[in-house]
Order: C-alpha cells, then structure tokens, then sequence
C-alpha cells in the first residue's frame, strides 16, 4: 500500500505549495518508506523530543525556548486530531509553515 503524503498535507493545508511539497517528500523519502517513522506519535514525549530537536531546531534553525516550541509541536497535534494518523511530511509542513520556514525547501 502506498500513502499519498501529500493528500495527507492538503488535507491540513489546502493551499500548500507544490515545489515545497515534492522538495519536502524528496527530503523524508526515506523516513516515510518505515511505518515506525512515517507517522508522528503525539502522545509519546521522546517522539515529540525528537520533532523538537530534530526537525525545528536543526533543520528549521529555530532558536525560541523549548516551551515555544513543544507549544508549536501541541497546536499542530490539536490541528490534527480528527485524523487516523499524523503523517511526519503532514506535521513537517505545519510546523514549517506556522514558523514560516517553507523557504527552506523551495
């Protein structure tokens, strides 16, 4: 079975753009290939450390205190609550766009 990352985006962000989109799933292609790290556990605080530290502290460059952050890692959970899963390249794309990082993949 193969997921369609991207749908799985629109369905949070509608309008998101496509060259971010496709760059973002070039970037993870390898991490959504494992359905251990394809989809984001919000209730597990390591996953969520991970996220933090992984994703928007080095990837993003964000620099704002670890409150700041899981906070913005929380709105995004809320935001997908009435999903069957949170697909990573899903989570990704909202944390970059609500720190307006989606330069990084252009």
């Amino acid at each position: 079975m193969t997921t369609d990352w991207i749908a799985d985006v629109k369905k949070y962000a509608p309008t998101a753009d496509e060259a971010v989109l496709q760059n973002m799933l070039s970037t993870y292609r390898l991490v959504l290939s494992h359905p251990d790290s394809a989809l984001v556990s919000f209730g597990d605080a390591e996953e969520l450390k991970t996220v933090r530290e992984s994703f928007l502290k080095k990837k993003l460059g964000l620099t704002a205190d670890n409150a700041t952050l899981d906070a913005a890692i929380k709105e995004v959970g809320a935001a997908m609550k009435d999903g069957t899963r949170n697909g990573r390249l899903a989570v990704y794309y909202l944390l970059a766009e609500k720190f307006d990082k989606l330069d990084l993949f252009r």
